[in-house]
């Protein structure tokens, strides 16, 4: 199944949801940072809730996601643009922890239960929009719908999840994001919350072979759901040499001079794709030579 953001509304607009497919994404990324099994969840889970989030973005627009718990992975960043683009790291990738007496991953462990989760909007104006809300229980779904009760005031069921093989190979992913925007009457968010405890595990109805179509159509039930746009989703970075010249050239000619001595070559690698950039000698003497305005020595 190709890896999609579904939108829907619903109860003549006054509810919104998406349906998220995130498999091949997420297995992009723990290919990319060489993430544990619990940490390729957490991991998916950013990954799928920014792209719950970044489903109604418009050009140019992104949202970025910071999970920040006391747990062994140190954090979570995950950011979506509005052409379903994602990307994301985990501070500690090869962090890890035993199951739980269910035998699930330990996601909330690994991510921890004391700390902050942190959504910045940047829609082009001038100051992005930042909120932030405590972690809830670090499962990230709960975490994330507590975040928009509380600090967008906007009721919303949160589902998530990743399913990782036995060879930590990611079998499924994906999510779903159900809101009940400002004036819904409260029997509509009453029926919307007893589906949602209805529904099976996210995972489960996408290792059934439901499509997001179908899942925002069980979701939603008898509330007149009209099904919108889908939005193609994948793991891509924006980062590039050029934004890696740019960002060498930020240091300075003395700290650029420095490096060539200390290193002879300056090296960067991205972290949220894990793509690693090499400028030798003569690269790093041109960046030198264009902050001083004048032109690369001929050799």
């Amino acid at each position: 199944m190709q890896d999609v953001a579904h939108r829907a509304t619903a109860a003549n607009g006054a509810v919104r949801a998406v349906a998220v497919v995130s498999t091949q994404t997420v297995e992009d990324a723990r290919i990319r940072h060489a993430t544990s099994a619990t940490a390729t969840a957490a991991l998916g889970r950013s990954l799928t809730a920014a792209a719950l989030l970044g489903a109604g973005l418009k050009d140019r627009q992104t949202v970025l996601l910071r999970v920040l718990g006391d747990g062994p992975i140190g954090g979570v960043i995950a950011q979506a643009d509005a052409d379903g683009h994602v990307r994301g790291y985990a501070v500690h990738p090869h962090a890890d922890l035993p199951q739980t007496d269910h035998r699930k991953l330990d996601v909330g462990g690994l991510v921890g239960r004391r700390g902050m989760l942190h959504v910045t909007r940047d829609l082009g104006l001038r100051t992005p929009y930042h909120g932030s809300a405590p972690l809830v229980s670090g499962e990230i779904a709960e975490d994330l719908a507590s975040y928009l009760a509380t600090s967008e005031q906007i009721p919303s069921v949160v589902a998530l999840g990743v399913l990782v093989g036995p060879d930590l190979r990611v079998l499924a992913s994906g999510g779903l994001c159900i809101q009940a925007l400002p004036g819904t009457p409260p029997e509509v968010v009453d029926r919307l919350e007893a589906r949602a405890r209805q529904l099976p595990p996210i995972t489960q109805l996408m290792s059934a072979g439901r499509t997001p179509e179908e899942i925002l159509a069980a979701s939603l039930g008898d509330l007149d759901p009209r099904i919108g746009d889908r939005t193609p989703l994948a793991f891509h970075c924006r980062c590039s040499r050029e934004r890696v010249e740019g960002m060498l050239c930020m240091l300075g000619i003395q700290e650029l001079e420095t490096l060539l001595a200390q290193e002879g070559r300056a090296e960067v690698t991205c972290r949220f794709c894990g793509d690693r950039y090499v400028l030798g000698t003569e690269e790093v003497r041109a960046l030198i030579a264009r902050l001083r305005g004048a032109a690369p020595p001929v050799m």
